[in-house]
């Protein structure tokens, strides 16, 4: 593929990550909320940084893990794989010459990179687009009660945009929960690296692969735990985040998996001329060639049939 669009492609999935994430491009919507509502109501519980599973830590993993196991997959399956199977072609590109081993690594690890910029474009954008409330909401906005006449008889429903008198940046992220984007980040790097489990080829023990799958998936499992247990997100908004991730692995695995650089052709040897035999040598038995002298002398010695002239 053309390396230029790729690289333009990159550069502008990076930038709309960012401005997504560190500027105010894209206004977050406002959702109400009722009165007293205990969905919302959980304790605050800190920031980001005092988790259990900080963003740095999650963000560290989803980056370092994929890339070592990537690098250890591909290393592994290429130097394990029969010397027939192997790859010796040198591959030129615009620029510059490429081993099929290090193409197939540059190439693994640059989708990766992008679907991991893509999810997270993916998970900012649902949580601009609905605007909905994480269990600690109420803690951070503390609205009064009592002037957004919420003593009334009757679920109250509050759709001032000035009814929260917390801290604005606390009350602009308890509005961004669906989707967990920490949890749609660890889904993508499992789900994407789960494919290293295809490449290598495990004899002998048939249990090798399925533990590195739950080995793979359980941190995963665990953040979005951790973000539920700590009144961070609902159970839906873990959920949605798993299913995004998910979702933008597969769709960006699959092609890869059914590419022919994943399941390279043996090298086949021509045939020796010493064993081959020639073609000009008669069948060594064939039932059709003695079966027409046998007829032809039968009637040679039966002599002419009665009644012919």
């Amino acid at each position: 593929a053309p390396l230029l669009p790729a690289l333009v492609i990159m550069a502008g999935t990076v930038l709309l990550a960012y401005h997504f994430e560190y500027t105010d491009t894209f206004p977050v919507h406002i959702q109400g909320f009722f009165c007293y509502d205990r969905a919302y109501a959980k304790p605050y519980p800190g920031p980001e940084d005092t988790s259990r599973a900080p963003p740095v830590l999650v963000y560290s993993l989803v980056t370092a893990v994929p890339t070592v196991l990537i690098l250890v997959g591909e290393l592994a399956a290429f130097f394990c794989r029969p010397w027939g199977r192997q790859e010796k072609t040198i591959i030129s590109g615009q620029c510059c010459y490429f081993i099929p081993l290090l193409r197939r690594i540059v190439r693994f690890l640059g989708v990766y990179s992008f679907g991991l910029f893509t999810t997270t474009i993916f998970a900012n954008a649902g949580q601009v687009v609905t605007g909905n409330q994480t269990p600690h909401f109420l803690s951070v906005c503390r609205p009064n009660y009592t002037a957004l006449g919420c003593q009334l008889p009757g679920p109250q429903y509050i759709t001032d945009r000035g009814a929260c008198a917390g801290n604005p940046a606390l009350v602009m992220a308890a509005r961004k929960a669906f989707p967990s984007k920490d949890a749609a980040l660890s889904a993508y790097a499992v789900v994407y690296t789960m494919y290293v489990t295809l490449v290598l080829e495990v004899r002998g023990s048939r249990l090798a692969k399925p533990s590195l799958c739950l080995a793979l998936a359980a941190p995963a499992v665990l953040v979005g735990v951790v973000r539920v247990a700590e009144h961070r997100n609902h159970w839906a908004d873990v959920l949605a985040g798993f299913l995004t991730g998910t979702a933008i692995a597969a769709f960006l695995v699959s092609p890869l998996m059914a590419s022919p650089e994943m399941h390279p052709k043996p090298h086949s040897r021509p045939p020796t001329q010493g064993h081959s035999l020639p073609s000009s040598l008669p069948a060594p038995y064939s039932p059709q060639h003695t079966q027409a002298p046998t007829q032809e002398t039968s009637q040679a010695h039966a002599g002419p049939t009665p009644g012919t002239s």
